[in-house]
């Protein structure tokens, strides 16, 4: 059954959504994710992929602590041992999240070393094992984020049939990296740039499961192009585009759901509340500033803003006055430009 909130901004809740951010490594933390929220308010936001054994042993208002504002958000974890899985998302719930996600898509070293990520590619009936625990254990939705395939286990029927196992536990929702990935030789980086983009598997799987609601990842960048993906599938996940070029995606959410586009600046000011207070609360501006520095990409001043901020955020006692000096460079740029 879908259910249907709103969050602080007014947005839709919902089961699906059109727009989502992808879950990347030592970026969407939770200071990034209450920027992406002021770009996008329509948006699904994921956490950084948290190995369910962390979840359960370690610091947990340090890892699954997030800002109201956030909402809606998912957990995404990593894992391969059901029972660890489904109380991982047994906690992930009670913290709040909106979605618990399984992460059947990294392909780093140690991510295979501890058998999680996408080299469950090749163990369908383990994610089905592990999908039906976490579904058992919690209320909220439970989606996958994985590739095409890996390695050799390059064929659209495999990939369909590994969709069908983890489906038939009762799980509607993936997110598809439409790539597949090589287990070894090469990086991560490599493996999201170099094996090519199969876009026309994820609209066949839409066509032939419409069952499904079916996400897709993996290259894009231009709002058209987005667009244009929503006439084949449910969602479109915006990954590095998002985050090095942030009002892409605050273009994006307007595309798709209306409402008034705004300024650089005045998104920024939107989100001053949220990091005042942060550094009310002792937070050093550098671990939030690293997260706007795309925001004036390619724009007068744009690079002097990421300068002011780069240089000045590592210093002691750095905040508003340093983001004020930031953004009068783009005005001062700005009009000379004009």
């Amino acid at each position: 059954m879908e259910e249907t909130a709103t969050n602080q901004q007014g947005a839709c809740v919902s089961g699906t959504y059109k727009l989502s951010v992808a879950p990347m490594m030592d970026w969407t933390d939770r200071h990034c994710r209450a920027f992406h929220r002021v770009l996008a308010p329509n948006a699904l936001l994921y956490t950084e992929m948290v190995h369910a054994q962390a979840v359960i042993h370690g610091d947990r208002q340090r890892l699954l602590g997030f800002d109201a504002s956030e909402h809606p958000v998912a957990l995404q974890l990593g894992g391969s041992e059901p029972s660890h899985l489904a109380e991982a998302a047994r906690i992930g719930e009670d913290f709040g999240y909106d979605e618990i996600n399984l992460n059947v898509g990294c392909p780093s070293d140690r991510v295979q070393a501890g058998r999680f990520g996408a080299c469950l590619m090749k163990e369908p009936s383990l994610v089905a094992d592990c999908m039906a625990a976490m579904r058992a254990a919690v209320r909220v939705p439970v989606t996958v984020k994985c590739r095409l395939g890996v390695d050799e286990l390059e064929d659209y029927d495999l990939f369909l049939a590994f969709v069908d196992t983890v489906a038939a536990v009762g799980i509607e929702r993936f997110v598809v990296h439409a790539r597949k990935a090589w287990l070894s030789g090469l990086s991560p980086k490599e493996n999201r740039e170099i094996p090519p983009l199969r876009y026309d598997w994820v609209h066949r799987l839409k066509a032939e499961r419409p069952q499904l609601h079916i996400a897709i990842n993996g290259g894009l960048v231009e709002t058209d192009d987005c667009l244009a993906q929503l006439q084949q599938v449910d969602g479109v996940m915006l990954g590095r585009a998002a985050y090095h070029e942030p009002y892409r995606l605050h273009l994006l959410d307007r595309a798709i759901h209306g409402g008034e586009t705004h300024s650089r600046e005045s998104l920024l000011r939107a989100y001053f509340p949220y990091i005042q207070a942060q550094l009310e609360r002792g937070v050093a501006l550098k671990h939030i500033s690293r997260h706007i520095l795309g925001l004036f990409h390619a724009q007068p001043g744009g690079r002097l803003f990421r300068q002011i901020l780069s240089e000045g955020a590592p210093r002691a006692g750095a905040g508003m006055v340093l983001l004020e000096q930031a953004l009068d460079a783009t005005r001062s740029q700005g009009r000379e430009a004009a």
